[in-house]
């Protein structure tokens, strides 16, 4: 079982930047891939960022270009550094991983909120 803490959202003004920290915790070896995802109000939940265990990443094509992920596997934290945020920003982010075998596991989400 994994555990995920996401941490750094909060209320930031437009073209400014957050940097949202997700930390690990359980059986991390049974991890495959790890993302974030995000759901605005009235809004599906939707990938923003993953990244995989040989550190190959994707992104969503709205945030390229602004949004970068990393991981530091030495503190087992998987990082989503956001720059140029837009208030289309706004929503809640979660922190995913993908298991080897089984359901996915969510953190709690962090609320980021983005004024113009």
């Amino acid at each position: 079982q994994v555990q995920l803490v996401e941490s750094g959202g909060g209320l930031v003004q437009a073209g400014g930047s957050l940097r949202l920290s997700c930390a690990t915790s359980g059986s991390i070896n049974s991890i495959n891939f790890m993302g974030w995802y995000r759901q605005a109000p009235g809004k599906q939940r939707e990938l923003v960022a993953l990244i995989t265990s040989g550190g190959r990443t994707n992104y969503a094509d709205s945030v390229k270009g602004r949004f970068t992920i990393s991981r530091d596997n030495a503190k087992n934290t998987v990082y989503l550094q956001m720059n140029s945020l837009k208030p289309e920003d706004t929503a809640v982010y979660y922190c995913n991983a993908q298991m080897v075998l089984g359901a996915p596991t969510w953190g709690q989400g962090t609320q980021v909120t983005v004024s113009s």
